[in-house]
Order: C-alpha cells, then structure tokens, then sequence
C-alpha cells in the first residue's frame, strides 16, 4: 500500500477536474491511501463523510482568511502546520502549479513533492523534487497524466463520485420534489465569463414555457447577480440560497443546467446532468465541461483563448444569444 496526497486546494471547478485522475487512482489502486489539501469551502466535494468515495481524508486551508490577513500570526500557524505531515506519505503531487500549493506541498513532502514541468506560476517548480512533461488537451487529460507518471500507473480520466451530506440532500429531495428544475448560474469566477443578467431572466421564460422550474443558484443571501437575474424573469425564476453540500444535492436532481465556465457547470457535468455551456475568453477544449452526461457548449467564433480577467463581459460570450441556448436545450431534449 502506498499514500500519496495531493494538493489542488481551489477554485471549485478546477477541483472537479483533478478528481477523475484521482478516480482513475483509485479503482487500480483501491488499497492506497489517497488524501488531499483542498479549500474548506470545496471539502464536500471531496468528504462529506471520511473516508470519502474517492478520497481518504481531506485536509482544509482556510483560503479567504489566509487572503485576508496573510501575514497574521494565525496564518502563519495554519501554513505550518502542514510540516506535521512530513514523512507520512510516499508522494506528494502539486495538481495546481501556484507557489502556494507547492509551498503547502513542500511542506508536507519535502523533497518528494511533484508537479508540471510549467506550473501556473514559475517559482512553484523551484520546490519540486520531480516535475513531469504537461500532456494532454484538456485539463482532465493532463491531471490523469501527472498523477499517473507519479505513481507509475497508466490513467485514464475517470468520472468521480461526488459524496452526499444527508442533511442536504433531504432539504433537495423536499425543495424539488416531483419538478422539472433547471439550475441557471449565472455567476463565473470573474465577470468577463458571465454571460449578461437580462439573457438569463429571458432564457428562464423560455425554459418555463417548456415546462422547466427554473432555480438561480445564490452562494449567500446577499448575491445581487442572482437577484438580478431573478427580477429579469418576470417571475420565471427563483433564487435558491445554499452551500456546496447544498448545491450538489440541488444539481444532482436537476433536469438540466446553464451556465458560463464555473464550478456549478463543472458539477453538473460531473453528476452527469445535461449542461448548456456558454464559453468565451476560455478555451472549452482545455476548460469545458467534463463527464458522462449530454453536454452543449456555445461559444462565438469571436471568442478568443486570452484568459483576461477584466470588469466587462466578453464581447464574444456577449453575442450568444437566447435564442442559441433554448434551441441547445431543446437539442439535448432530443
């Protein structure tokens, strides 16, 4: 048996897409000990109960405070914390190429720590004993590839199981009951990937002519972007505020999910919901949604691969229009 842990402490999304590697992980090495650094805010992706189905145990960075106050005494505790990991595992692999996991990594590893031969930020592989060639289009393909170099086993990408919280999933089953629901998240981790409010509130009249209960996804009660698209619908929507554990018991019964390049989407995908993706300063064939289920992806020919994070919707994601996704929605209803 060996124990390996991996670091991919965030965003939600980008969490989603390292656990099929370490899916794939898992079911040719179900006596391993795999854990993970991850988020406190995306533990329940990973264990909702311990162990989790394809995690072990999960070890929780309080990022936003860390963000906070990055020089405070108590974040500085927290960071060192790690060290107390030192010589339990076999492997320590950085599925994030930021200084910060690699610091996390290092400390927990030291000299068995691995990651990209291009981490995301430069010094992060300064800290690394083995680094291994990026392989791979999508960034499932290239998470499968790292973590099988490092463990010498031949992966392929496989969809994970995401864990149940009971609490939240009694509260999803009374919320949705018998309906049709359709999740609109029409917030990205920047706004340049949102497509605009008022598509979304006329989309959900739309998808309420056919039959669809839509539901806006409110990470906390005082999202305005959710209100927003809310008072769009003229009714045809409602907000529906909850936490990740809550989100995923909403997701999993979902008939269907729109939305730009973010976490929920990514979810969705992974639960095998039916996903309408609207694209466009990032690229799908490295970022889109990954799993079993039927998937759209809308993207202008305009979009280009640039990444910028600016206070303006793409122009590009601007010109997909309402009438592009409800015929999209209705393909995948086909």
């Amino acid at each position: 048996m060996a124990r390996l842990l991996i670091v991919r402490v965030g965003a939600m999304g980008d969490v989603l897409h390292a656990l099929p590697a370490a899916a794939a992980l898992r079911r040719v090495r179900p006596d391993w000990e795999i854990d993970w650094v991850v988020d406190e805010r995306w533990q329940p992706l990973l264990t909702a109960e311990i162990p989790g189905p394809v995690v072990r145990v999960s070890f929780t960075v309080p990022v936003r405070a860390w963000k906070s106050a990055p020089l405070s005494r108590e974040t500085v505790r927290s960071f060192l914390e790690f060290r107390k990991l030192r010589g339990h595992y076999d492997m320590v692999v950085d599925m994030q190429g930021t200084l910060r996991a690699a610091a996390i990594g290092r400390l927990a590893g030291g000299g068995t720590l691995a990651g990209y031969e291009d981490p995301r930020e430069g010094l992060a592989g300064t800290l690394y004993g083995q680094s291994f060639l990026r392989q791979g289009e999508h960034v499932v393909q290239q998470g499968a590839a790292l973590l099988g170099a490092v463990s010498s086993v031949q992966l392929e990408p496989v969809a994970a199981e995401i864990p149940r919280t009971e609490w939240a999933e009694h509260w999803a089953e009374e919320l949705i009951g018998n309906s049709s629901v359709c999740v609109l998240t029409p917030r990205a981790g920047w706004v340049t990937k949102q497509w605009p409010v008022e598509r979304f509130g006329e989309l959900a009249q739309r998808l309420r002519a056919m039959g669809y209960r839509c539901v806006v996804n409110k990470p906390n009660k005082d999202d305005e972007l959710a209100e927003a698209v809310v008072a769009a619908s003229d009714g045809a929507a409602e907000p529906v505020v909850c936490n990740v554990a809550g989100l995923i018991a909403l997701v999993r019964r979902a008939k269907l999910l729109v939305g730009g390049d973010s976490g929920p989407m990514h979810l969705a995908a992974m639960l095998g919901v039916p996903v309408v993706a609207l694209f466009g300063p990032t690229n799908p064939l490295r970022n889109g949604p990954w799993g079993p289920g039927p998937k759209a992806v809308l993207r202008d020919a305009s979009s280009q691969n640039t990444y910028r994070r600016t206070g303006e919707v793409d122009p590009g994601l601007a010109k997909v229009t309402v009438e592009q996704v409800a015929a999209a929605v209705a393909g995948l209803e086909a």
